[in-house]
Order: structure tokens, then C-alpha cells, then sequence
């Protein structure tokens, strides 16, 4: 839970928490009915402020965890774009790799082929019946 949503939600319950005290301690006050009524209709009188503000206060909370969604939601766009294309570096960093390494196995084949055909080649007539032998 982040610290935006947990003020807007402390001060939420501080409000409501503060009109039910109000009317609780009206309530149970030594008071006359009369002065007591006067009072609970000023408190009446008072709860549409109460419920606006309050209104307000969620609505800006709402917002705040909209706009941090959406911030949360671009970061790990952009870190998930930097990982793929990290991934796709690598593996054709990988297949360079293997095709230079098949590259090099075929020209030391061809060069092993060129030269023992050369030695062939350089040896007498006799020299190479007897390798046959």
C-alpha cells in the first residue's frame, strides 16, 4: 500500500471518526432536549460539507492511484522493451558466434584436405606405392 493511499484513507476515517464522536458525545451530553436538538441540527447542517469533503478527498486519492498505476505500468513497459531487446542482441550475438566457429571448422577441413592432397602430389611415384602398402 502505498504512503499516498494510506494518508487519504487515515484522513478519511479521521473525518467520519470526528462527526460519529461529535454526535456520540451530543448525544450523552447533559444538555437540555432543546439545546441538544439545536446542536444535532447544526451537526445535520454541517454533513453535506462533511460528504463533500470527503467526496473530494477520495476523488483526488483515486486519481493520485490512477496516475501511479500508470507510472508503475510505463516503467515495466520500458524495463520488459530493454530486456527484449538485451534477449535479441544475445542471441544474435550467439548465432554470429556459431556461424564464425562453423566457418573456421569448414577452412581448417579445407586446409587439412588442400595440404594432405599437396603432399600426395609432392611424393614420388614410389614413395606413394609404398604408402599404399
Amino acid at each position: 500500500m502505498s504512503r499516498q493511499n494510506k494518508t487519504g484513507t487515515f484522513i478519511a476515517g479521521l473525518t467520519i471518526g470526528s462527526a460519529l464522536g461529535t454526535l456520540v458525545g451530543l448525544l450523552i451530553a447533559p444538555r437540555t432536549g432543546k439545546e441538544t436538538r439545536k446542536v444535532i441540527k447544526k451537526s445535520a447542517d454541517a454533513l453535506p460539507d462533511l460528504a463533500e469533503d470527503l467526496s473530494t478527498s477520495i476523488q483526488l486519492q483515486a486519481h493520485r492511484l490512477s496516475e501511479e498505476a500508470l507510472d508503475n505500468w510505463d516503467d515495466t513497459l520500458t524495463r520488459l522493451k530493454k530486456a527484449i531487446a538485451a534477449g535479441i542482441e544475445a542471441s544474435n550475438l550467439e548465432k554470429t558466434k556459431r556461424e564464425s566457429q562453423a566457418s573456421q571448422t569448414i577452412d581448417i577441413d579445407s586446409q587439412h584436405n588442400n595440404y594432405s592432397e599437396a603432399e600426395t602430389l609432392s611424393q614420388s611415384p614410389s614413395e606413394s606405392f609404398r604408402d599404399l602398402n
